[in-house]
């Protein structure tokens, strides 16, 4: 499958571990749970409109957004 052009693979940390209610919100993105009490999302969004959604959800949930880093194409196959 390949991505679209405006598509970018994007690593989102957040603070605090989500449970499982809260990741359900999340679909398409990868959840890794880091010994710190963190969280990254990690997964590949059609545009900057997804990301913004991404985003939002982020808010909704009020979780605390520590990092937003968008992907080289290695890295992104790395995470998968």
């Amino acid at each position: 499958m390949n991505a679209s052009p405006l598509s970018a693979a994007y690593r989102i940390r957040v603070q605090g571990h989500l449970g499982a209610s809260t990741a359900a919100r999340f679909p398409g993105m990868a959840i890794c749970f880091i010994a710190n009490g963190q969280t990254d999302l990690t997964g590949t969004l059609a545009d900057q409109a997804a990301l913004h959604g991404v985003l939002r959800t982020i808010r909704d949930c009020g979780l605390e957004l520590l990092s937003v880093n968008r992907l080289e194409p290695n890295e992104a196959q790395e995470g998968a």
